[in-house]
């Protein structure tokens, strides 16, 4: 069955960087394109970023450009999040996804405080 486990998260200061992995089972997962999403408390979970089967194409929501980046590597069958310049308003459990699958990991918690 399909399955994400999300990691790396933790306690960031300000302007920190940090650095999420998702490994992902159950799939053929150079088949998919991989997303990262967000929920911060209280607000709806939103898109943060999505990369292409091969990795050559990605996209980011507005609020983290420039800031984060997406990756993959197809032959651990990982997506990553590389973030830099992180800000209180990063605050959020991040989770990785595929739009073909109805499904939702555990996700990792990101806490942005000084």
């Amino acid at each position: 069955q399909v399955q994400f486990v999300e990691s790396g998260g933790g306690l960031v200061q300000p302007g920190g960087s940090r650095r999420l992995s998702c490994a992902a089972s159950g799939f053929t997962f150079s088949d998919y394109a991989m997303s990262w999403y967000r929920r911060a408390p209280g607000k709806e979970r939103e898109l943060v970023a999505r990369i292409s089967t091969s990795g050559d194409f990605t996209t980011y929501a507005d609020s983290v450009k420039g800031r984060f980046t997406i990756s993959r590597d197809n032959a651990k069958n990982t997506v990553y999040l590389q973030m830099s310049s992180l800000k209180p308003e990063d605050t959020a459990v991040y989770y990785c996804h595929v739009r073909a699958f109805d499904y939702w990991g555990q996700g990792t918690q990101v806490t942005v405080s000084s």
